[in-house]
């Protein structure tokens, strides 16, 4: 006798059969019994084990039997991140509040909050709910915190806020190259939420980079060139771009022993103030014993090209021309502006088309105002010979000039096509000069600068501070530093540093993996790393294991890039159950 697995439909059967020979013969097969269905077990089951104890033989359970995983925790992800903060000496940034009274775990709240931002960027309640899916390597933290933690830590941390930018300054000359002279500058907008008005409040509605007037408070930063954050601030969200630079500068000289200084800052921060206060500033570094070389390239805004027409038309492309080899710009040509070099880049491609755009346009427009006038032409020779009126309402002159006018505007054009609203009869013109003066500019790129380095090298600096730029997007959209629901000052200036923290990190890990020649972004990293588990089971005895998932390969050369170590079973905190 044998067991037989029969199907009928969807379901399968166990049938007992045995073998026999018939009255021919002839091998054949019957059914002693059906033992029951496989997908209900139960009947089979029972059937096995009475078979086992007729036998004398003992079942043996399953080793997975009653077997059960309890619980299941990201861990890679965690591990990397504080392996690297305890690379980097952040630990010691407790000595910065040493002086506190404050119970508080000051220094785990802000690794979480810190570690949160790159893992899983939430609210501070946010981040309790977060830390019930990791496993938080053994020091992480004291113990868990609660939500009035958190908020505790970031009141201590706007407190000795000063005290923090130096500690933390210290611990980052390492990462810094010794020759650090030229320093990045650039501000960004983010935006808040509350109504409410408070003192010394930081929130205040501006212009946003949006191009929309909202509730927001203004992040400035300072980085190297090779694109590590240095230092940030908090500036009310109406503040003038201009009126943030001097300020920084300040900060950056009093925190690092910089012998030279060149600063690399967008549009928006070039005023003759601006540069009269820089050279004042040198003047006192000077004075008070600091020889400290402060030199700049700023950017000179779109809006203030008007300044240097004469300037543009006296630069002659065959006198001052400089080949730019494989850089987009085809030439570049410097003059003097206020005691300071002008120097102007031209990209050809761009200017060209930029041109073709605004001809295109400009056609456009002509070619509606050609229509309009032709109606307007016709509707008169109608009345003139008495023809009757035609269906719809008459196109009028005054109604006329506003719709194009309305246009022109739109299309931003009405510098160039200029509509006479004060005539009785629509008429527009094209100014010429102001055509000429706008391809004048096209391609364009104007830079002051006090430095003496080549007119080339200028423009490359500048050009670098797109980094800068890139290191605003990973904040907007990695680490998700806006929208900010605190309404307290101190809490927004907290926040904007837990910020800054975590972008250091990143661009840490950015410069380890160009090191190791990884094209892995630091959010991907983060992910696969995400992948590794920390599994708890339970036994039938009521045995609980704890272990880690088996790391890919994929995931060990990723921790090999970031010089860090593997994770450690033995160094995760095991989950409360």
């Amino acid at each position: 006798m044998f067991i037989k697995v029969t199907q009928s439909g969807a379901r399968r059967y166990a049938q007992l059969v045995e073998s026999f020979r018939n009255e021919d013969g002839k091998p054949r097969q019957r059914t002693v019994c059906t033992l029951g269905r496989l997908e209900d077990g139960g009947e089979v089951d029972n059937l096995i084990a009475a078979l086992q104890r007729a036998r004398g033989i003992t079942p043996t359970p399953s080793p997975l039997e009653g077997l059960r995983f309890t619980d299941s925790r990201h861990a890679g992800d965690v591990w990397a991140l504080s392996e690297l903060w305890r690379s980097l000496g952040f630990d010691d940034l407790a000595s910065a509040w040493r002086r506190s009274k404050t119970e508080t775990d000051v220094l785990g709240c802000l690794r979480l909050m810190v570690f949160n931002r790159l893992c899983d960027p939430s609210s501070k309640l946010g981040v309790l709910r977060w830390l019930d899916t990791v496993a938080l390597p053994v020091g992480v933290a004291k113990s868990l915190p609660e939500h009035q933690h958190l908020l505790r830590a970031m009141d201590v941390l706007d407190e000795y806020s000063d005290t923090v930018g130096e500690r933390l300054a210290t611990l980052m000359r390492p990462l810094i190259d010794q020759d650090l002279s030229v320093v990045f500058y650039d501000l960004t907008t983010v935006g808040v939420t509350g109504q409410t008005d408070l003192a010394e409040d930081v929130r205040a509605y501006g212009r946003a980079k949006s191009g929309l007037v909202e509730r927001q408070f203004m992040l400035s930063l300072v980085q190297t060139a090779q694109g590590l954050p240095i230092a940030h601030e908090v500036h009310p969200g109406n503040t003038a771009e201009a009126k943030t630079l001097l300020p920084m500068i300040a900060k950056l000289l009093a925190r690092y022993p910089l012998k030279r200084v060149v600063l690399v800052a967008d549009r928006g921060l070039l005023s003759v103030g601006n540069l009269e206060e820089l050279d004042k500033l040198q003047t006192q570094l000077k004075n008070g014993g600091r020889d400290v070389a402060l030199e700049y390239i700023l950017a000179v805004p779109a809006a203030r090209y008007g300044d240097f027409v004469q300037d543009l038309g006296r630069l002659s492309v065959a006198q001052t021309k400089e080949q730019s080899g494989d850089q987009p710009y085809a030439w570049c040509a410097e003059t003097k502006w206020q005691d300071n070099r002008l120097v102007v880049a031209h990209d050809p491609e761009v200017a060209t088309r930029r041109a073709q755009a605004r001809d295109k346009t400009i056609a456009e427009l002509l070619a509606m105002g050609q229509q309009c006038s032709d109606k307007l032409d016709g509707q008169d020779e109608s009345q003139r010979a008495g023809k009757k009126k035609g269906k719809g309402r008459p196109m009028s002159d005054s109604g006329t000039k506003a719709r194009f006018y309305h246009a022109v505007k739109d299309a931003h054009m009405a510098h160039v096509i200029k509509v006479d609203l004060k005539a009785d009869l629509f008429s527009y013109t094209i100014d010429e000069d102001k055509k000429r003066y706008l391809e004048l500019l096209d391609g364009k790129l104007l830079l002051v600068t006090n430095t003496d380095a080549p007119a080339q090298e200028v423009v490359q600096r500048y050009k670098s501070l797109a980094d800068i730029e890139q290191g605003f997007k990973v904040l907007k959209s990695d680490i998700e530093i806006g929208p900010v629901y605190h309404r307290l000052p101190q809490r927004i200036r907290s926040h904007a540093l837990v910020c800054f923290m975590a972008l250091i990190l990143y661009r840490v890990m950015r410069m380890r993996l160009a090191v190791a020649r990884r094209s892995d972004s630091p959010a991907t990293l983060l992910e696969q790393l995400k992948r590794i588990h920390q599994q708890t089971v339970q036994t039938t005895d009521g045995k609980t294991f704890t272990g880690l998932t088996e790391m890919t390969h994929a995931q060990k050369t990723l921790f090999a890039a970031l010089e860090l170590a593997l994770p450690n079973p033995e160094n995760l905190i095991k989950p409360v159950l």
